[in-house]
């Protein structure tokens, strides 16, 4: 079987590739997105989004998340955060290529919480959901070294009813 950085992680998903990056990969001409805070508000930061099950939606997710953190003045967040984005993203993608999934952005209590849920489903067979969960872990470990060196955690568990396939969160206090 042919293997490429793009396939699919999941060995219950067949391969899958995945349009090569855009043309222009200069992110700058494209346009950013404006977001701002309207007051301090008591409930802290919120923002979700749904992005296509591709790759390149890493670049959208951070450049979205690099904007709000900005707009709620949350601006030392910014590295760490954006870094996670990116990596749960692209790893998500990767665990299911071309399907949906959303991001959640919150700070409450003095720590930031990211939420990538994706549609991978859970596998009946333990060998192949734990070589899945694996590889999933694997392909982590830049975030893992990341929130580790912020003091924070992270984790992914199956998402629970009524929602289908894996939740991936990391959680970064002040």
């Amino acid at each position: 079987m042919h293997s490429s950085p793009l396939t699919a992680l999941c060995p219950a998903v067949a391969e899958t590739r995945t349009p090569g990056p855009y043309p222009h990969p200069n992110a700058q001409q494209y346009p950013q997105p404006y977001l701002r805070s309207k007051g301090r508000s008591t409930r802290g930061l919120a923002v979700s989004f749904t992005l296509p099950g591709d790759v390149r939606s890493a670049l959208i997710g951070r450049t979205a998340i690099a904007a709000a953190l900005k707009a709620h003045a949350l601006a030392p967040y910014i590295w760490p955060t954006t870094l996670a984005a990116t990596e749960l993203i692209a790893v998500t993608t990767r665990m299911s290529p071309g399907k949906e999934l959303y991001v959640s952005l919150r700070h409450r209590d003095d720590a930031l919480r990211l939420l990538v849920w994706d549609q991978h489903p859970h596998h009946v067979e333990l060998d192949v959901a734990t070589l899945c969960e694996t590889r999933r872990r694997q392909a982590l470990w830049l975030l893992a070294a990341v929130v580790d060196d912020w003091g924070g955690e992270w984790g992914a568990c199956v998402a629970g009813p009524p929602q289908r396939g894996t939740k991936s969160w990391v959680l970064l206090p002040r």
